[in-house]
């Protein structure tokens, strides 16, 4: 099995510029540092800050971030919107978005490049198959669930009982 990878959010970080032609006001410094890759190339986390600046960012890959410090504001088709600190965003491929850092921001963030449609449903499919299988290997029955009280996932699937 392969080891889990921990990781501290308060890594030094390497200059990593923002295209000249997207900044629209300000001399933002964009830092980043990647931080975990898929063995598949298809997935990486990385940690990125940003000083203060207005710029345009569009987005080549699916992407989840997690604000771990200040906070910014986006303008898209949807809209203005300021996320600080605790907020989670997403932006799938081909999305784009102005940013406003004020002042400064630091966050997590997830991609993924998206495989095509049938090459995504076998992956998928494969997936579920080897879940099931490993499931039904490793899954404990209510009895020993509750003799050594491990827990169990609820109905839902999202929140954890205990039996």
């Amino acid at each position: 099995m392969p080891p889990i990878l921990i990781s501290p959010t308060d890594l030094a970080l390497k200059p990593a510029p923002i295209r000249p032609e997207w900044i629209i006001e300000g001399q933002p410094a964009a830092r980043n540092r990647v931080i975990s890759k898929s063995d598949d190339g298809t997935a990486l986390t990385l940690l990125w800050d940003c000083s203060a600046g207005r710029f345009n960012w569009i987005y080549d890959t699916d992407e989840t971030l997690y604000i771990l410090e200040g906070e910014a504001t986006l303008t898209d088709q949807n809209g203005v919107r300021t996320f600080k600190a605790g907020d989670v965003v997403f932006f799938p491929a081909g999305s784009a978005a102005e940013w406003h850092v004020e002042r400064y921001i630091r966050k997590v963030a997830v991609f993924r490049y998206a495989l095509p449609k049938p090459v995504g449903l076998a992956v998928r499919l494969i997936h579920k198959v080897k879940m099931a299988l490993l499931g039904a290997i490793q899954r404990p029955t209510a009895a020993q669930a509750k003799a050594s009280r491990q827990p169990q996932l609820g109905v839902s699937g999202l929140q954890p009982e205990f039996q």
